[in-house]
């Protein structure tokens, strides 16, 4: 027996314990979600449910209803619009540089690093001169504002990756900037859309500090209702774990169909920097 005969099932067995491991908390959410409260306890936690009960998706389901009808607001528009102007802000420090463009766009990259909860104070203050605070629209421009860093840079990436020759055809053709943008950029960058808008997707939908701290009552996002659902004196772990599986299935659904199309479009934008 060769070597490599003998160290492929080695690595498959390697790598199927630790695909295991990794999905011991995914069995311990799904089982303690189908059973009765009675039979939710730290010493049963590992065993199969005696009798599956759904009671708890439903009650789980009852209460985070509304909230996920408000995290349905806030990631589309805010997903769309970041997009949306990270793919402008990338053509145009991409295809149409001008003077000082570089520290344009490290002043957008800095933006990446400035942790929320330094800016937390100053930002509620903000929302609420301009009547924002508590409300959907008030976050969407908060995810907005702070999407652009990234959405910009993985657009720059993508763009620059498109020969300049089709610009300057364009051009010749008497396109201008806007017209270039609309008839070639975009219908080329659709790859760039679908891993701009999953990345943006799976990020406002699980965030929490700004959800938290901008929001109160009935204009939470799912997230901030999910760890409402713990309550203050009995926590009903099989509620919370039903919960939690409703509150991630939206982004688990994303990545399962749309998956692949993240990683072509990620590859796509890495030939150039």
């Amino acid at each position: 027996m060769t070597a490599r005969a003998f160290t492929r099932p080695l690595l498959y067995l390697i790598l199927t314990g630790l695909s295991l491991f990794f999905l011991m908390p995914v069995y311990v959410l799904l089982v303690t979600s189908l059973k009765p409260l009675d039979q939710v306890t730290l010493a049963q936690m590992w065993d199969l449910p005696k009798t599956i009960d759904f009671s708890s998706y439903g009650e789980a389901f009852t209460k985070l209803a509304p909230h996920f009808v408000n995290t349905l607001y806030l990631v589309v528009p805010a997903t769309l619009l970041s997009a949306l102007l990270g793919s402008l802000n990338g053509y145009v420090l991409s295809k149409w540089r001008f003077k000082g463009s570089d520290w344009v766009f490290t002043g957008l990259l800095f933006g990446m690093f400035i942790p929320y909860q330094s800016i937390l104070i100053p930002l509620i203050q903000f929302l609420r001169d301009i009547n924002l605070y508590n409300s959907i629209p008030g976050l969407i421009l908060v995810h907005v504002v702070y999407g652009i860093p990234i959405t910009t840079l993985m657009f720059r990436n993508f763009y620059a990756s498109i020969p300049k020759e089709m610009i300057e055809s364009a051009q010749i053709d008497g396109a201008g900037i806007f017209k270039i943008y609309q008839h070639i950029m975009i219908p080329l960058s659709i790859t760039g859309f679908v891993v701009v808008g999953i990345w943006q997707f799976t990020n406002i939908w699980n965030e929490f500090l700004f959800a938290v701290t901008i929001t109160t009552s009935e204009q939470q996002p799912i997230m901030v209702a999910l760890q409402n659902l713990s309550g203050s004196q009995i926590v009903e772990w099989n509620v919370q774990m039903a919960g939690a599986l409703l509150a991630a299935l939206p982004t688990l659904l994303v990545y399962m169909f749309l998956g692949k199309f993240f990683v072509r479009g990620l590859l796509a934008g890495s030939v150039k920097g």
